[in-house]
C-alpha cells in the first residue's frame, strides 16, 4: 500500500486535514519554522555572495525527527505549509533538512497549497501538486537576510551610543518614526480660536438648528470669525430681522457596501469593533482557518487570513448571492455581483479576500463550539462578507438655505429610505457620522420662519490624534511599510522593546523610543524613510514574481548601508543622548542645563557635572523643584496613619507615606493591564497584569482581595482539553520553548505553542 506523508505547520491544521484525507495519509506538523539563521554575527556572509548559515530551531527538533522517520517510510511526500512566501520558505527548509539524510537525498517532495481547508480545496490541491517556487523562496530569504543585516549592524550601534538591549529593524524603525513624528506634531501644535453662529427655528413644533454658511454675500471659511468681538458684531447685525427659506435642494444618495476583509482591514476593524489587539486578531483568525470541531469533526471556518486581496471566487460569490436570495427579499440582491479592487500599495493578490468557507455556516450555528473571541471574529467576517454582495443603502438628503438679510444659514437632513447592506453590517468609522439623525419639517421656498434664537459657539482647533493600533495599521499600509501579515509583530516589537506605551488605546513614544528615533532619523534617515521602505517591498515583490534577482538587490543595499554604519561608529554617546537648553543652572548659576538620557529615561541636569549635581525631572520647572509635596486629600497611610503624598520615582508618579523612610508604604497610580479573560475561580472579575514586590509580572483577579486567584504566566482564553479548566497559560523555557500549559498543577497538560509568523 502506498504511503503518503503530508507535512503542515500546525497540529490543529493536521487534525482538520486528517478528516478529509483519511488513512491513506500520515499528516505531521513542523510546528512553524524548522530552520533559521544562526543567532550570531556572520550568519549572512557578506564577503561570500551573502551565503546564509542556518541552524535547526531547537524546540522543534523532535518534530523534525518524527518527520524524517515518516519520510523514510513514505512513497509520496507533500509539503502543505501555508500558502504564502513564508510557507514556501518553510517547505524549502523542510526539503533541505530531509535531503541531508542519506536515505532521502534524492527525494522530490511535492508542494500543495490551499486557500481554504475544505474537502474540495484540499482534494484539488493534492490532485494538482507543483514544484517549490524558487522565486518565492528567494523573496523570503532576501527579506530575512535584509532584516538580519539591519538588526545585527544597527542594534550594536544603538547599544554603544545609547544603552544596551536596544534594537532597530527594517520595518520596525519606520513604524516608530510614524509614532514619534505624530507626537512631535502634537507637541508643536498651536491651537487656534474660531467661532460659529447658529439659528434655532421651528415649523409645526418640529425644531431644527441651522449654521451660518454665508455672511454678507461671502462664504464663511473656518477662521473668518476669529474672536468673540467679531462674533458679537455678526450676531448684532443679524438680530431683529426676518428669516426666509431661500433654497431647498433634495437629492437621493446611495452608499455602497465595504469590500470583504483583507488582512489589514480585518485588523483595523477588530481593533475598533471588538477591542482586539492585532496580535490576538491574527492568532484567533489562524485558529478559525486551521479548523474548529463544530460537532462533525474539525472544519476550516475561514479562508487564509494573510492576504491583500478583496476579491471573491466565482463559487463563493454565487453561494453568497443564493443565500441573500433565499433568506431576504429580492430588493436586497443586486442585479449583478459587486466587484472590488484593492487600493493597497504593493498588493499581493494571490489569494481571495478573507471570507467564511461557507456562508451557509452562520455564526449562530457554530457559536456553541467557539470561544468568545473566535465567535466575535467569525461573526464579523461572516457579516462583512455577506454585506459585500448586498444592495446599496439609499437615503433622501435635503439641504435648506435660510436667508436673513444678505446672509445664509444652512441645515441638512437625511433619512434612510432603504437600509440595504446596512441591515447586516456597517463599518465602525461610518457609525460615527451620525447619519439619519435629523428629519426636517416640510419647508417651502419663500416662507418665513421664526427666529427663536441666534447664538454663538466658541471652538479651538485640535492637534492630530495619536495613533491607535487601527490607525497605525492603516498608516503602515498607506506608506507601504512591511506587509499586512507583519503588522501585528511590528506593533508587538515596539511594545516589547518599550519604545512606546499605550494610554487609552493610543501610542505614546517613551523617552527610549524618542531617543532611538532621533538617532536613526539623524544618522540613518535613508533607511527609516517611508519611500525607501516601500521601494524595498517593491523589490521583494519583483523577486517573488521573477522580475528581479535577489543577489543584485541585496548587494545594492549592503554597499551603501555598511559604509554608513562604519562612518557613524565615531559618533560620541554624548552627541546622541544630550541636548543643550537655554537655561542657566539655578544651583551653581554658572553652567547651562542639558536634557540627558539615562537608564530611567530623560532628565534635566547641569552641564557642569560632577562639579554641580543639580537635576530635576523633565516635566518640572525650576520653580516646581522647590514646591511643597502634593498632599493626597482625605486619606492617611493605612500602615502608620501618616499623611499620604504624591511622589515621583523612576517609573513615574506614585503615592507614598510622608513618614518615609520610617514607613515605606507606597501605592501605584498606574492602572494594571486588563487581559479581558474572566477569572476561572470567581467567574466575576477579570485577570489583570500586575507586578510583584520584586518587579516580576503576574496575572491576578481584579476582585482581589475578595478573590486571590493568580497565575505567573500570560493566560489565554482556551479550555484545557485534559481537565476542562477554563484557561490555559503561555509558558516559555529554554529547554522546552514556548508551550500552552494548564495552570492546574495536578493536571500537567502542555502542548507546543505555535506563535504567529
Amino acid at each position: 500500500m502506498t504511503k503518503n506523508l503530508l507535512i503542515v505547520e500546525s497540529p490543529s491544521k493536521a487534525k482538520t486535514l486528517k478528516k478529509y484525507l483519511g488513512n491513506d495519509f500520515e499528516i505531521l506538523a513542523s510546528y512553524g519554522h524548522v530552520r533559521d539563521l544562526v543567532p550570531k554575527s556572520g550568519a549572512v556572509d557578506t564577503d561570500n555572495n551573502f551565503e546564509m548559515k542556518y541552524a535547526l530551531v531547537a524546540k522543534n527538533k523532535k518534530h523534525v525527527d518524527a518527520i524524517i522517520k515518516a519520510a523514510i517510510e513514505s512513497d509520496n511526500i507533500y509539503l502543505a505549509t501555508d500558502p504564502d512566501r513564508e510557507g514556501e520558505a518553510i517547505s524549502w527548509h523542510l526539503q533541505e533538512i530531509l535531503k541531508e539524510n542519506k536515505k532521502l537525498k534524492d527525494i522530490q517532495p511535492q508542494r500543495v497549497t490551499f486557500n481554504e481547508i475544505t474537502k474540495s480545496a484540499v482534494t484539488h490541491a493534492i490532485e494538482n501538486p507543483r514544484e517549490l517556487s524558487q522565486n518565492l523562496i528567494d523573496a523570503q530569504q532576501t527579506r530575512r537576510a535584509l532584516d538580519y543585516l539591519v538588526g545585527f549592524n544597527l542594534s550594536p550601534l544603538l547599544w554603544k551610543k545609547i544603552q544596551r538591549g536596544l534594537s532597530a529593524g527594517r520595518v520596525q524603525s519606520p513604524a516608530l518614526r510614524l509614532i514619534c513624528e505624530r507626537e512631535n506634531e502634537i507637541k508643536s501644535f498651536q491651537s487656534q480660536e474660531y467661532w460659529t453662529v447658529h439659528l434655532d427655528s421651528e415649523k409645526e413644533s418640529k425644531p431644527f438648528t441651522a449654521k451660518l454658511f454665508q455672511y454678507k454675500g461671502k462664504k464663511l471659511e473656518q477662521f473668518d470669525i476669529p474672536s468673540e468681538d467679531k462674533n458679537n458684531k455678526v450676531i448684532k447685525n443679524l438680530s431683529d430681522k426676518s428669516a426666509i427659506v431661500s433654497d431647498i435642494v433634495k437629492k437621493q444618495r446611495k452608499r455602497k457596501p465595504a469590500a470583504p476583509f483583507s488582512t489589514s482591514t480585518l485588523q483595523q476593524e477588530a481593533v475598533r469593533k471588538l477591542s482586539m489587539t492585532t496580535t490576538k486578531t491574527m492568532r484567533t483568525a489562524q485558529q478559525l482557518y486551521e479548523g474548529i470541531d463544530v460537532g462533525q469533526g474539525a472544519v476550516g471556518l475561514i479562508t487564509y487570513m494573510r492576504t491583500d486581496s478583496v476579491a471573491l471566487s466565482n463559487e463563493a460569490t454565487t453561494e453568497i448571492r443564493n443565500y441573500v436570495q433565499q433568506s431576504m427579499s429580492a430588493e436586497y440582491l443586486p442585479k449583478s455581483p459587486n466587484v472590488y479592487k484593492t487600493k493597497t500599495k504593493n498588493a499581493q493578490e494571490a489569494h481571495e479576500a478573507i471570507r467564511p468557507t461557507s456562508i451557509e455556516r452562520t455564526p449562530e450555528s457554530v457559536k456553541p463550539f467557539l470561544s468568545n473571541d473566535q465567535f466575535k471574529l467569525y461573526q464579523m467576517i461572516w457579516k462583512r462578507t455577506l454585506a459585500s454582495q448586498m444592495s446599496e443603502a439609499k437615503f433622501h438628503t435635503t439641504t435648506v438655505d435660510i436667508a436673513i438679510d444678505d446672509s445664509i444659514f444652512r441645515v441638512s437632513g437625511q433619512i434612510m429610505i432603504f437600509n440595504g447592506f446596512l441591515s447586516v453590517y456597517e463599518e465602525s468609522q461610518d457609525e460615527q457620522k451620525n447619519e439619519n439623525k435629523l428629519l426636517l419639517p416640510d419647508l417651502k421656498v419663500g416662507e418665513e420662519l421664526p427666529v427663536n434664537k441666534l447664538y454663538d459657539e466658541q471652538h479651538f482647533t485640535q492637534p492630530p490624534p495619536r495613533y491607535t493600533e487601527a490607525s497605525l495599521v492603516k498608516a503602515l499600509e498607506e506608506f507601504g511599510i512591511g506587509r499586512p501579515s507583519t503588522y501585528a509583530s511590528i506593533i508587538s516589537t515596539l511594545k516589547d522593546r518599550e519604545y512606546v506605551e499605550v494610554n487609552q488605546k493610543q501610542f505614546i513614544p517613551t523617552d527610549t523610543g524618542e531617543i532611538v528615533n532621533k538617532f536613526l532619523t539623524q544618522h540613518f534617515d535613508q533607511y527609516v524613510d517611508y519611500n525607501f521602505t516601500a521601494k524595498m517591498e517593491n523589490d521583494l515583490d519583483s523577486i517573488a514574481s521573477g522580475n528581479k534577482k535577489w543577489l543584485p538587490v541585496i548587494k545594492s543595499f549592503w554597499k551603501d548601508f555598511s559604509q554608513q554604519v562604519e562612518e557613524k561608529d565615531n559618533i560620541s554617546r554624548k552627541e546622541v543622548t544630550t541636548e543643550d537648553l537655554d537655561e542657566i543652572c539655578p544651583k551653581c548659576q554658572k553652567h547651562k542645563l542639558q536634557i540627558k538620557f539615562g537608564r530611567r529615561g530623560k532628565f534635566i541636569a547641569c552641564s557642569g557635572y560632577p562639579d554641580c549635581d543639580y537635576t530635576r525631572n523633565i516635566d518640572q520647572t525650576k520653580e516646581d523643584k522647590a514646591e511643597e509635596p502634593e498632599i493626597v486629600e482625605d486619606r492617611t497611610c493605612p500602615k502608620c496613619g501618616g499623611q499620604l503624598i504624591y511622589k515621583r520615582g523612576p517609573y513615574g508618579r506614585f503615592i507614598g507615606c510622608s513618614n518615609y523612610p520610617k514607613c515605606k508604604y507606597i501605592e501605584s497610580l498606574n492602572k494594571p493591564r486588563d487581559t479581558g479573560i474572566t477569572c476561572p475561580v470567581c467567574n466575576e472579575g477579570t485577570l489583570l497584569e500586575k507586578k510583584s514586590r520584586y518587579g516580576k509580572s503576574f496575572f491576578g483577579c481584579s476582585r482581589y482581595p475578595k478573590c486571590n486567584y493568580a497565575v505567573w504566566n500570560e493566560p489565554i482564553e482556551e479550555t484545557c482539553p485534559k481537565c476542562n479548566w477554563p484557561i490555559l497559560t503561555i509558558k516559555t523555557t529554554k529547554r522546552r520553548g514556548t508551550e500552552k500549559v494548564c495552570p492546574q498543577k495536578e493536571c500537567g497538560y502542555s502542548e507546543p505553542f505555535e506563535e504567529n509568523k
